[in-house]
């Protein structure tokens, strides 16, 4: 069990700043819960997307079979539910960039694909499932940002945006269900985590793999986990944090 315990943020913040203060190689490796603050709902919690009711289970609708099958319903899935153009990042994105600025972070590793970290002006950011961001010609490979898929002004008479350069098929650089993980980006950030002096996971169950298996290449000092729900890796975890993620890096 971790040798420190912490429920209260203001405590919670006062010890991640020590901590940071003690490691020059932090490594910063988040899940969806560091965005549930800027207003973005998470997958699994009570008020997750796999607990609301759609047409088809969420798992479907982010394949990539449903993708080729299903595009008019892939598309109007994603732009409503997977695409947040008015969130913002939240003091937690805020901090670890000042951190990384400081020289005190090495890097973000992340399962989100919003590009809050980014947004907040962190550099060296791992999108280990892609970015709604990025959206993808299949033929000529122009890329298109996630305001063009929402303006839809290129799509056809089935509202599937379509490549107003070749006329090519669009798909997000998102890493859907039935697809693997970039390797390059993959090799990125398990060589960040290698190297790291100190890795802070929060925002994540540490339930989806193969992200969440990329914890077992970290050798270093510390192991802080910062999740409100209890994770399979906190038996591991040096300091274990129980709060709101922001709060706790309000420092």
């Amino acid at each position: 069990m971790a040798s420190l315990v912490i429920t209260d943020p203001a405590q919670a913040a006062s010890e991640l700043k020590q901590l940071f203060a003690e490691h020059s190689h932090a490594v910063f490796f988040g899940g969806a819960g560091v965005s549930t603050a800027s207003g973005i709902p998470d997958f699994r919690s009570v008020d997750g997307l796999y607990h609301q009711q759609f047409a088809y289970p969420p798992e479907t609708m982010l394949s990539h079979s449903f993708y080729v099958t299903h595009p008019a319903e892939f598309f109007d899935f994603y732009r409503k539910k997977m695409i947040a153009l008015d969130a913002k990042p939240n003091r937690a994105h805020v901090k670890l960039a000042e951190l990384e600025e400081a020289g005190k972070l090495d890097a973000v590793v992340t399962q989100n694909i919003d590009g809050l970290h980014q947004m907040a002006g962190s550099e060296r950011v791992w999108e280990l499932h892609g970015s709604v961001h990025r959206n993808i010609c299949q033929k000529c490979g122009s890329v298109y940002d996630a305001e063009w898929i929402c303006a839809r002004r290129h799509e056809n008479e089935r509202g599937i945006p379509i490549c107003p350069v070749c006329g090519g098929r669009i798909k997000p650089d998102v890493v859907l269900y039935e697809e693997s993980l970039d390797e390059g980006v993959l090799m990125g950030a398990v060589n960040a985590i290698a190297q790291a002096d100190m890795l802070v996971i929060g925002g994540t169950s540490l339930v989806v793999y193969p992200a969440a298996g990329l914890t077992q290449y970290f050798q270093g000092d510390k192991l802080v986990i910062i999740n409100r729900d209890p994770t399979s890796q906190d038996r591991n975890a040096d300091v274990l944090i129980s709060c709101d993620i922001a709060q706790a890096f309000d420092f």
